[in-house]
């Protein structure tokens, strides 16, 4: 598939070395801790710690795990561990929203600016989630497969293996070399030997197979010339000097969905959220008052 899309939250990723913390998940958790909890919440979402009489619930870490997102310091950390540096996250981001409320922060002009913005834009992902959520089907996600492959068509591959050498003379020695033996010389074997290309060499050569697009035009213009087995007179590339040997040619297999389901799962939200937005900016005045 050809649809890409990083699928992470929006959301700034922030770190302090001792506390891992973002405005987001500050503000989220101090509005969290001042809200009285209704009797169907506390039993779907149980108390698991408190801090000065102030209750974390299992809501509460969930919210504290995505806010930690990819940080290293986190990473390595899994089951009880895990869960330990949540709790003892949270009582911190608690202790310090408690802390701020004394010191009247919330009441301070920039704080007011940034829960602002923090709001819209929390708005804006929680909108955008459920706007991606609704477009999430079934017929949709097949819709997305199968116009990708039929933008596929029948696609050439090739499978070739390789020796590249730096001039034209060794690259006909090489040849020459090859041309020796009935049914040519072993050609993986030779290409562990001569070729300076070293990924490949390892594989006895082998590049597997690939498309047209993917090599330089020089090589892909004689490997997609060549019948299966037949090996090439010596090819000048930028690289150097390449022998090749065509080991299959075919058409290009069609993924099957269930192996490609998740990347088109998530082009189809982020499609959907993209057209959303679009569609917003289409029927919005935006003026520019920073230029002329």
């Amino acid at each position: 598939m050809t649809a890409q899309i990083d699928a992470r939250p929006a959301t700034a990723r922030s770190g302090l070395p001792a506390l891992r913390a973002s405005a987001l998940g500050l503000i989220a958790v101090a509005l969290l801790a001042v809200l009285p909890a209704s009797p169907a919440l506390s039993q779907a979402d149980p108390v698991v710690a408190k801090v000065n009489g102030m209750e974390i619930r299992e809501s509460d870490l969930a919210m504290a795990e995505e806010d930690m997102g990819q940080n290293p310091q986190t990473q390595a950390l899994t089951g009880d561990a895990r869960r330990d540096y949540l709790v003892s996250y949270m009582a911190d981001v608690m202790l310090a929203a408690k802390a701020a409320e004394g010191k009247k922060v919330a009441d301070q002009k920039e704080f007011k600016s940034r829960l602002a913005f923090i709001r819209n834009k929390l708005l804006m992902e929680t909108l955008l989630q459920q706007e991606g959520k609704a477009a999430l089907t079934d017929a949709a996600t097949k819709k997305v497969y199968d116009d990708a492959v039929k933008q596929m068509g029948a696609e050439q591959e090739v499978r070739a293996r390789h020796i590249l050498v730096p001039t034209e003379d060794e690259a006909k020695t090489v040849l020459a070399e090859i041309k020796k033996g009935t049914d040519f010389a072993d050609f993986a074997e030779l290409a562990k030997q001569k070729s300076k290309d070293p990924g490949a060499a390892a594989e006895g050569g082998d590049l597997g197979y690939f498309a047209k697009e993917q090599m330089v035009p020089e090589f892909a213009e004689t490997a997609f010339k060549m019948d299966k087995g037949q090996v090439s007179d010596p090819v000048k590339t930028q690289f150097g000097w390449h022998i090749i040997k065509v080991e299959d040619k075919r058409t290009k297999p069609v993924p099957e969905f269930d192996k490609v389901k998740e990347q088109v799962e998530t082009y189809v939200v982020r499609k959907a959220q993209s057209d959303y937005i679009h569609k917003l900016q289409e029927g919005a005045k935006i003026e520019r008052l920073d230029k002329k």
